[in-house]
């Protein structure tokens, strides 16, 4: 009779075990599907992606149950291409870009800003010679008289950011035209290589490249700063498919509260910042320490305010428009949903 108590017991302890596997099985399913929210996220790995650098490399997006699933490009263009065929979710890229995207049909929401007057024009050799302490429309002219040809400027491709600001300021604020310089463009990469070899005489371009030009020629030169290309110029940007704001708004909602703590952590602990970016963008090519302090250069203002470049956005798609870079109109108010970014810093 004993035994049978036992065995009774015994089946009894069994079946409990079974159960709570069972439910220890269901909790840990259910944890991993509400931590499984995947987004395709396109970027490109330059310093004013930062935001996205520092929130992965923080560990606070596994946190918030969300999975990025990340794909590099070389520029703005390919992103654009990628959004037309449907494989992206979210986008870090130049506002310029973003316009384009807009103009070719392709319905995306700019969710938040990265930073503004993200580029500056920085030259070398006989440019800087040229441009020190001379107003920079004299300089050019000075340049191509004594060296019998154009200054050649090299920058992203064109509708990006750092082009479309260089031409605007030779343009609007220089009164130039645009074949008054020569304008190569090319991937970010080769265009800090470029100027490194003395290939071209100046960049129109961002940091951390600024940076490192200066510190490795004393005799380089800011011909133009941020603001003096475009004042408020809007730079990189956090954007979605549209129709993502109602597939996943939750998990968008997670996404651009990171990006503004991510915001916060840039300008108040750079240092700290700077490792996630330099593992991201500078790994073995330059030192962190020059990266820590391209983050407090004047050439990045980090801002997560998407009210605050409306405006100059305004302002660039006009000149895009004019020098042919849009194929269509496009409604800057509709371009932008301020609704998650006053979310997540109003917490309603």
């Amino acid at each position: 009779m004993p035994s049978v108590h036992f065995q009774r017991g015994s089946f009894m302890l069994k079946c409990g075990i079974v159960r709570c596997l069972g439910l220890v099985f269901l909790f840990s399913a259910f944890a991993t599907a509400r931590a499984a929210t995947e987004l395709n996220v396109g970027y490109i790995p330059i310093l004013p992606m930062s935001q996205l650098f520092v929130m992965e490399g923080e560990g606070w997006t596994k946190e918030a149950g969300l999975e990025l699933k990340k794909t590099r490009f070389a520029e703005g263009p390919g992103i654009v291409q990628a959004l037309a065929s449907g494989t992206l979710d979210v986008v870090y890229f130049g506002i310029g870009p973003a316009l384009v995207a807009r103009s070719n049909g392709i319905d995306i929401r700019v969710l938040a800003s990265n930073v503004v007057e993200q580029v500056a024009l920085v030259v070398r050799g006989d440019l800087a010679s040229a441009a020190k302490g001379v107003e920079p429309k004299k300089a050019i002219a000075a340049f191509t008289t004594a060296q019998g040809r154009k200054p050649k400027i090299a920058t992203l491709p064109k509708g990006s950011v750092p082009d479309t600001v260089l031409r605007r300021w030779l343009i609007k604020t220089l009164g130039l035209a645009e074949n008054d310089v020569e304008i190569v463009g090319m991937g970010a990469d080769r265009v800090q290589q470029a100027l490194l070899s003395g290939a071209v005489d100046g960049a129109s371009i961002l940091e951390p490249t600024v940076t490192l030009v200066l510190d490795k020629d004393p005799n380089a030169y800011v011909m133009a700063y941020g603001a003096e290309l475009m004042p408020n110029q809007p730079g990189a940007v956090l954007a979605v498919r549209t129709a993502l704001l109602k597939e996943k708004p939750d998990a968008i909602r997670k996404l651009v509260e990171l990006h503004n703590r991510a915001t916060e952590e840039l300008n108040k602990d750079p240092k700290r910042a700077a490792q996630h970016v330099y593992d991201a963008v500078a790994k073995g090519l330059i030192p962190v320490a020059l990266v820590e302090k391209a983050l407090i250069s004047p050439y990045s203002k980090f801002t997560a305010n998407p009210h605050q470049i409306v405006q100059a956005t305004k302002e660039m798609r006009d000149f895009q428009t004019e020098i042919g870079v849009l194929r269509s109109a496009v409604d800057v108010d509709e371009l932008f949903d301020m609704t998650f970014y006053d979310s997540a810093t109003t917490g309603k």
